[in-house]
């Protein structure tokens, strides 16, 4: 299971697909030390504590929020973003998503649920990522092809209280995946050049917040600062997209390297990129013709998936100063890497038997893979982030999301106080402080997005 997402439109980016496989609340609480077991336990009261006060973060009005993922979702300071339901419905029906409801981005900090609002307009958005800053790059629709059948978005930056319509490369669409500290943009944004390989290339985007599925132009990755958004060029075809920018401003993305296409995957070989210092880096790949970066860290690390020669199955890696770390499987025939701290822990799932088609999450540091498991005897699990204490979290395939630190795995739910109607099933994103955010779901149904703020 993912995690529960909403996205603009129908269909992610092509490559992910090809190679994966496919309230209010008070003061923020100071996480557990390391190597504190945290859950219920009694205290010398008889009572028993928990480790986590579960916050609903809400709505707008209307059933579900959403949240956001990939992308830095929460920050050390505790502001979340994420996608609310509104009560107003969405004039431009059929052409929506779940409820039908228009649903802007927010932003949620100590207690308040912010309305970021979108373009002009009936039109929905979608955060991709808050800086330490508490500035939210994403996307927003802006204007519906009705004809087509599609909405058409472009990448926004939330500043000050103020919403930038970043625009596009001379196309009619753009994307940003992530805004760093410095205040600059990386995305994927559509020229007005014909794309030689559309029909192959299908839908390029950073983030779940996608481009619309048919784009008859190039897409390009970008920098955008102060004004400007700068084209990063490809490594040799005519596609490229970027998903993350660090606060040294290099960027990680990946771009086709031809515009021939592979009878093995669909479309042309595309390798995972690093640009900096004005210079777009291939990274080349495990063998196969397919890679994509899933992560970029703030010293240049790059993580993520890679078919292996043939491209029959594909493995985790991690590149760092010129060398491309194949990271194996627990067994299986194929891994994925979605995320890494600073430190170079790096966690995805792995198959774990040639035999099976189920996956483990896992942690991967000092040279070794190590298999998380799994919680209430479900068959899969998925880790989707690791803080700097080497706390992660993940989801499972039972509906379970879960804690995993000092070799223990546990179902959050097990962790948190009761009196809540919300099930936590989703778990996207752990902050060094110990705050983890995710999704709840409610018995008729509904979906939250919650935090889950640790006691001391």
């Amino acid at each position: 299971m993912r995690p529960n997402v909403k996205t603009l439109t129908s269909v992610a980016f092509v490559a992910t697909v090809l190679v994966a496989g496919g309230a209010t609340a008070g003061p923020t609480a100071a996480a557990p030390a390391p190597g504190m077991s945290p859950g219920g336990s009694a205290s010398s009261s008889g009572r028993v504590s928990y480790a986590y006060t579960l916050v609903d973060l809400g709505t707008l009005g209307g059933p579900n929020s959403f949240q956001n993922a990939p992308g830095q979702s929460l920050t050390d300071y505790g502001t979340a973003i994420g996608e609310a339901d509104t009560s107003v419905a969405d004039p431009n029906a059929p052409i929506c998503f779940a409820d039908c409801t228009i649903s802007p981005a927010f932003e949620w900090q100590n207690g308040h649920l912010t309305d970021l609002g979108a373009l002009p307009g009936p039109n929905s958005s979608c955060p991709t990522w808050v800086n330490d800053r508490g500035t939210v790059a994403g996307v927003s629709e802006y204007a519906v092809d009705k004809s087509a059948g599609w909405a058409l978005e472009d990448a926004v930056l939330w500043s000050q209280g103020k919403l930038i319509d970043l625009g596009t490369l001379g196309g009619n669409q753009s994307d940003a995946g992530a805004v760093n500290d410095e205040g600059q943009v990386a995305g994927a944004a559509l020229n007005a050049v014909p794309d030689p390989v559309r029909d192959s290339a299908g839908v390029l985007a950073t983030t779940n917040c996608a481009i619309t599925p048919i784009n008859t132009t190039e897409v390009r990755a970008f920098v955008w600062q102060d004004g400007v958004m700068h084209d990063l060029g490809t490594l040799g075809g005519p596609d490229a997209m970027a998903s993350w920018i660090n606060d040294r401003g290099q960027v990680a993305g990946q771009s086709f390297t031809n515009s021939v296409v592979n009878a093995s995957t669909g479309y042309p070989t595309m390798d995972p990129f690093l640009w900096q210092n004005g210079k777009m880096i291939d990274l080349g790949t495990l063998g196969g013709t397919s890679g994509t970066a899933n992560w970029l860290t703030a010293q240049g690390e790059v993580v993520g998936t890679s078919n292996l020669v043939g491209d029959q199955a594909h493995n985790a890696f991690a590149w760092r100063n010129g060398k491309m770390t194949d990271l194996g499987t627990l067994g299986g025939t194929n891994s994925e890497a979605f995320f890494a701290n600073d430190d170079g822990t790096v966690v995805g799932r792995a198959d774990f038997s040639p035999t099976s088609s189920d996956h483990h999450a896992f942690l991967w540091q000092n040279g070794k893979m190590i298999d998380l498991g799994t919680v209430d005897g479900d068959a899969s699990s998925t880790a989707y982030c690791v803080n700097a204490r080497d706390q992660v979290v993940g989801d499972s395939s039972g509906g379970h999301a879960w804690l995993w630190q000092d070799g223990s795995i546990q179902d959050l739910n097990t962790l948190i106080a009761p009196g809540s109607d919300l099930s936590v099933e989703a778990a996207a994103f752990i902050n060094d402080s110990g705050e983890i955010y995710g999704t709840g779901t409610l018995p008729n149904g509904d979906q939250h997005v919650i935090l889950l703020i640790p006691h001391h």
